[in-house]
This record gives C-alpha cells, structure tokens and sequence, in this order.
C-alpha cells in the first residue's frame, strides 16, 4: 500500500510555491536557482526535490495554480446570480483585489511563461482564454449591442489592459490599495473618468 502524504504536505508545497514565486518574481525564472529556492524555503534541497521534481515543474505549478485561481473566482462570481451590470462590476473587482494577493504569481505568469513547454503553454492559454471570455459575456450581457458589433472582446481586452500590469506600479504597503482601487477600475471602465470616486481618505 501507498504511503498517505503527511498532513502538512500541501501546506509545506504552497509554502515552497510562494516563496519561489516571490524569487521568479524579483530575480526571473533564469536567474533563479533551486539551491536559492530551498534557501528561501528553508528546507534542504533533497526535501525541495521531494515536492518538485525540478524548476521547470516549480514554474509550472506556480502558473497553473494562479491561472486556475482566476477561474474559480469567475465560477465563483457567476454562482452569485447577480444582475448584468451588478455581475460584471463584481468581476472587475474581485480581480483587481485577487491580484494585489497574488502580484508575485502574476508577474511570473506574465513573463516567465514563455520557459513552458509549448504545451504546457498551450493549456494554460486556453483556461486564460475560458478567462477572456467569460468577461466578454458579462460586457454583451451588459451591452448586448457590443456583441453584434464585435466589440465585446477588443472591450474586454481594454479592461484586462488596466488590470494586468497594476503589478508594475501599484506596490504593496502604498497608501493606494488593491481593495481602494477595485472599484475605481470598475467607475473608470463603466463611466469613464468622471464616474470615479475617491477613497474616503485621500491618496498622496
């Protein structure tokens, strides 16, 4: 019979995933090496290749789990049953905070995902398309004109345009935050500049 993984198992694979992610992140995939990871981790190497069988699997953890996070949140927001605008509004939101909680994962998965086999890329690409489309069918449901005139999906990759990169500049423990800049992205995209509110407290 098998051995049962121990109890801390998982906790000890997402441990080792953040903190590899967080070194990607600062250092790049290829400037990154397994002996710095275990360092980071504070586990020997031989434990580290216990969980990862090398730093290509390490990359590709990393990528799969966080694009498969951005799906669950889109089941997630969907099983709310909210109104058109209500739902798309909740998906802006719940994305640009997701994001503030997960910028090393982001960053890797924006630049370190070209190191992926081509068909490891190929499937995650395709969950990011599910992703995409999933947002282009809020906007139609929105504006159902949108659709017909093809614009729901250049629309939605403006949207996914203010997202994805707040990584590069919005950093964590500024006076802005992920949860205060939320609901500006989602004023801006449905109201243009005019529909933004400020924080309560103002931002300097």
């Amino acid at each position: 019979m098998a051995r049962g993984r121990a109890a801390g198992f998982e906790l000890q694979r997402e441990e080792i995933l953040a903190a590899a992610a967080h070194l990607f992140a600062q250092q790049g995939y290829p400037g990154t090496s397994m002996n710095e990871v275990a360092l980071a981790c504070k586990v020997s190497k031989a434990t580290l290749y216990h969980y990862m069988r090398d730093k290509h699997q390490l990359l590709m953890q990393i990528c799969e789990t966080h694009v498969q996070s951005l799906a669950e949140l889109v089941a997630a927001v969907a099983s709310q049953g909210l109104a058109p605008e209500a739902h798309l509004r909740e998906l802006i939101m719940s994305f640009v905070q997701a994001y503030g909680q997960a910028q090393n994962q982001h960053r890797v998965l924006t630049e370190d995902m070209r190191f992926l086999e081509a068909e490891d890329q190929a499937r995650l690409r395709q969950v990011e398309r599910q992703v995409v489309s999933a947002f282009a069918d809020a906007v139609a449901a929105v504006r159902p004109e949108l659709h017909g005139a093809n614009l729901d999906k250049p629309l939605t990759m403006l949207l996914f345009g203010m997202i994805n990169w707040t990584f590069t500049w919005l950093q964590p423990g500024g006076k802005l935050t992920y949860d205060a800049m939320a609901p500006m992205v989602a004023d801006l995209f449905f109201g243009g500049l005019g529909a933004v509110q400020t924080p309560a407290a103002s931002i300097e």
